[in-house]
């Protein structure tokens, strides 16, 4: 039995992008997606999320069109990479805003469980999904970079949709 109802065919904008983007696991592969991780063990150790749960939702993206697949060698065995389609890309400024309001407005658990947006062009953060508040310019996956410590003391780039070639 579904979890919920099909909305994909909703006469509201807002109803047939959550019928993509509403389910809190998609978005979190997503993430990892961005920040170059692709491969599903890699993705699966990092959410620590049930083969079943990350299967489904990988099939969901990559049917809804925001994920391509990539094949790649494991010394031997032909293994598929999620990586990010044009429509992918196109969620970052969903993304972004999650996470910026959720700096905003909830507490962190720790030091390093902050995310931050970063618009790369000038280095600084942001506090807009679309638009560096710095300066000015258009926040994309090519110019912004997430800074998560919990990863890394520097801020990570983001994959783009051309970072790794074609989808499958």
């Amino acid at each position: 039995m579904p979890l919920r109802s099909d909305w994909s065919q909703r006469n509201c904008s807002m109803a047939r992008g959550l019928d993509i983007l509403g389910d809190p696991w998609s978005i979190l592969v997503l993430r990892e997606v961005f920040f170059g991780n692709g491969r599903f063990d890699a993705m699966k150790d990092r959410l620590e999320v049930a083969d079943s749960v990350l299967t489904k939702r990988l099939a969901g993206l990559v049917e809804s069109g925001l994920l391509g697949k990539k094949a790649y060698d494991d010394g031997g065995r032909s293994r598929q990479e999620y990586v990010l389609t044009p429509m992918g890309e196109d969620a970052l400024p969903v993304l972004n805003a999650v996470t910026i309001w959720a700096e905003k407005h909830l507490p962190a658990p720790s030091d390093k469980a902050h995310l931050y947006v970063i618009h790369a062009g000038c280095g600084n953060p942001t506090t807009s999904a679309d638009t560096c508040t710095e300066c000015g310019e258009r926040l994309t996956a090519a110019n912004t970079s997430w800074h998560s410590r919990a990863r890394s003391e520097q801020p990570i780039p983001l994959s783009t949709a051309s970072a790794k070639g074609s989808a499958a």
